[in-house]
C-alpha cells in the first residue's frame, strides 16, 4: 500500500512577495501600488506569512511601519530570489515564437513624446509587436515584464539608464496672450497653468527670472499635463512648458515663448531598460529610434 503523508507547507508566494516589496519600498501602501493591490491586501498577505513563520516582521504604529531585527535579516536573500524569478520569467517570454516589445511611460511622455515616434519604432521593428502602459511611477524592470521604461527622472536615481534628454521648462502661451506680455511680472496679470506632478515648476522658474508672491501657485490645476497644454493652446493661460514636451507646438506655431529664460528641474528623460543582462535587439533598435529622434537642444522664443 503507497504511502502519502502530508509534507510541510510553506508559506504561500503572494505573501513573500507583498512582504519584499512593503520591506523594499518601506510602506504597505506603496508595495500595494507596484503589486496592484490594495494596502489591506498587503497587509493581510503580511500578517498571514508572520503566522506562518511565528515571528513578527514590522512593527505597526500610528506613524508607519518598520522592520524587525526578523524582517531586516529577510531582506538580502528575498530580493535576490524575486529578481532571479523575474529574470527567468522574463528569458521563458523572450523563448516564445512571437515577438513583443513592452514599454512603461509616463502619461505626459507617452502622450507627447513617445506617441509621435511610435511610426518610427514599428517602421525599425516591423515585425514586433509594441504596446505601450501609463504608470504614474517607474515599474520595477527587474520584477516586472517591461522591456524599457520612459520617466521624467533625476539620473542618479536610474543609475545604467540612459538620458535621452534634459528637463528644462519655461513658460509658453499662444501668439495673442504673448503679445499682452512684457516682463515676468506680468505674469501678476495673467491665469497660470498648473500639472499637479509638476508643482515645484513655477515656483522653480519664477526664482530664476526674480519671482516671487503667492500667485505663482494659483490657477486651474491639471493631473494631465497634455490636458493642461491643450488648454494653453486654446488661450486659456500660461503653462510651465517641459521643452521636450512641448516642441511639436513651438514647432508648429499653436504656442511660444514670451521669455527667454529657461530653467534645468535636474531630472532627465531616462530610457531604462531591464538589469542583469544585456539589451535584446529588439530593445537595441528601440534605444536607436529614441536616440536618433531626440528634441532640439533649443526652442523658439519669440521676438518683437
Amino acid at each position: 500500500m503507497a504511502v502519502s503523508p502530508m509534507r510541510p507547507k510553506g508559506p504561500p508566494l503572494n505573501a513573500l512577495r507583498a512582504f519584499e516589496a512593503a520591506a523594499r519600498l518601506g510602506s504597505f501602501a506603496a508595495a500595494a501600488e507596484e503589486l496592484c493591490v490594495t494596502a489591506g491586501a498587503v497587509s493581510q498577505q503580511i500578517k498571514s506569512l508572520e503566522d506562518w513563520a511565528q515571528v513578527t516582521l514590522f512593527h505597526r504604529r500610528a506613524q508607519g511601519v518598520s522592520l524587525t531585527p526578523a524582517g531586516t535579516a529577510l531582506i538580502p536573500t528575498l530580493g535576490t530570489a524575486f529578481d532571479a524569478l523575474g529574470q527567468a520569467v522574463r528569458d521563458l517570454r523572450q523563448s516564445a515564437r512571437h515577438t513583443a516589445l513592452h514599454i512603461a511611460a509616463m502619461p505626459s511622455v507617452a502622450q507627447l513624446w513617445l506617441s509621435p515616434r511610435l511610426r518610427a519604432i514599428r517602421r525599425a521593428l516591423p515585425d514586433v509587436q509594441i504596446s505601450v502602459t501609463v504608470t504614474e511611477a517607474p515599474p520595477n524592470l527587474a520584477r516586472e515584464l517591461f522591456d524599457a521604461s520612459l520617466f521624467m527622472r533625476e539620473p542618479a536615481s536610474a543609475p545604467g539608464a540612459l538620458e535621452l534628454v534634459d528637463d528644462t521648462i519655461f513658460p509658453v502661451c499662444t501668439p495673442a496672450l504673448a503679445a499682452r506680455i512684457t516682463t515676468p511680472q506680468d505674469l501678476a496679470h495673467h491665469t497660470l497653468l498648473h500639472d499637479q506632478a509638476w508643482a515645484r515648476d513655477w515656483p522653480l522658474w519664477a526664482r530664476a527670472a526674480g519671482l516671487n508672491g503667492a500667485h505663482l501657485t494659483e490657477g486651474p490645476q491639471f493631473s494631465l499635463y497634455a490636458l493642461a497644454l491643450d488648454e494653453a493652446k486654446a488661450g486659456a493661460g500660461i503653462l510651465m512648458g517641459h521643452a521636450c514636451l512641448v516642441q511639436p507646438a513651438l514647432e508648429d506655431g499653436s504656442l511660444c515663448r514670451p521669455f527667454a529664460q529657461s530653467v534645468a528641474t535636474g531630472s532627465a528623460l531616462m530610457l531604462e531598460t531591464p538589469p542583469a543582462h544585456a539589451p535584446s535587439t529588439v530593445t537595441r533598435r528601440l534605444i536607436d529610434v529614441l536616440t536618433a529622434n531626440q528634441c532640439p537642444p533649443s526652442t523658439p522664443v519669440r521676438t518683437e
